[in-house]
């Protein structure tokens, strides 16, 4: 890092995440922002969601009690694809049509063919957060990927159980995702981990946190996956709480179902909607942001590597209003420093 910067001064305008003047090359922290939600079937705006926590990042103050200084190993957001932007708008345009018609219909080709063409724009995202995951992790970076609807993680997911194995991924958020092929889109944000399950061998275990909206066929997945997956839906850690439980105690019955190596998967709906209103599809419930961050930090403490992370669903207010941003850069902060904490080397 530069001599010259104040760790306490006002980022400027033009500054990196948190206000911070590494390279990719110089930072230990690669970041990759990954506009794109062409699958979303309720509220949208996710796409604008690394842009919206980048600039909220640059009000954060880069010393946190809990971890130190995360900033000085270096952190570094990636320039936006052109090319993702593209192909978002095109299979956001053609998806648009099969959701409208409430998904595809045998007897309709032309609903089939915008599906079709929307899981291959989908596959190339996949690629394309695939190879930079790959291609960062093998210079020695810790990587995160930040969307973006949550179909944006496969790819960042496959690089990550490639290199480590094994993997483990504790998943906090509203939804189980468990859905096959949702609405006809294979890659759909409702389907992202029915894809890493049942795609992805180096994954061997899923913990889902917060679980509180899902179908009956995603429930039967859960209960028929021979502990693979296993799921601490909110009303049963609401309803420890009110028996008194106290919540480091339901952290570390959730940590003890990871492996060694443990990848965070967060969708911001995880959270209580007062902290995130604008994501696409908020659920009443979830956990609050002192939750959220000492689970993180409870990963941590079991002695548990976190190995990289993504980080999706922040949909800044349309209206221009500051929050959900807010409350997406601090929440990449703590993931950010609790991972490096992690490293015992």
């Amino acid at each position: 890092m530069a001599n010259s910067f104040d760790p306490s001064a006002a980022a400027s305008p033009d500054s990196g995440i948190f206000g911070l003047p590494h390279s990719a090359h110089e930072a230990h922290v690669v970041l990759i922002p990954v506009p794109f939600e062409a699958t979303t079937s309720y509220g949208g705006g996710t796409s604008r969601g690394p842009s919206a926590i980048l600039e909220a990042s640059r009000q954060v103050d880069l010393f946190d009690v809990e971890t130190g200084r995360p900033y000085e190993r270096g952190i570094a957001l990636l320039p936006e694809s052109t090319a993702l932007r593209s192909w978002n708008e095109r299979a956001k345009q053609r998806a648009q049509l099969v959701i409208e018609a409430g998904g595809v219909h045998p007897d309709k080709p032309e609903l089939r063919e915008a599906a079709a063409e929307v899981n291959e724009l989908c596959e190339k995202m996949n690629d394309f957060v695939y190879q930079a995951t790959r291609q960062w992790i093998a210079q020695g970076k810790r990587v995160g990927a930040i969307g973006g609807d949550h179909s944006i993680s496969f790819g960042s997911i496959k690089a990550h159980a490639e290199k480590y194995p094994g993997l483990g991924i504790l998943h906090l958020d509203a939804h189980a995702d468990l859905r096959n092929a949702y609405e006809g889109f294979t890659w759909s944000h409702a389907s992202i981990m029915f894809n890493v399950v049942s795609r992805l061998s180096g994954v061997k275990s899923l913990v889902q946190v917060a679980i509180r909206d899902m179908s009956q066929e995603e429930h039967q997945i859960i209960e028929g996956s021979q502990g693979r997956v296993r799921a601490f839906f909110d009303s049963t850690l609401q309803q420890k709480q009110f028996d008194g439980v106290p919540w480091n105690r339901q952290v570390d019955e959730i940590v003890s179902q990871l492996p060694e190596n443990v990848y965070l998967s967060f969708d911001i709906d995880g959270l209580d909607p007062v902290l995130c209103p604008h994501t696409g599809t908020p659920v009443p419930g979830g956990l609050s942001f002192p939750q959220a961050t000492a689970l993180v930090a409870g990963v941590v403490r079991s002695g548990r590597t976190i190995v990289g992370f993504d980080l999706t669903e922040v949909a800044p207010d349309p209206n221009g209003g500051q929050w959900d941003g807010n409350v997406g850069a601090r929440l990449l902060y703590k993931m950010i420093g609790w991972m490096l904490k992690s490293q015992r080397a």
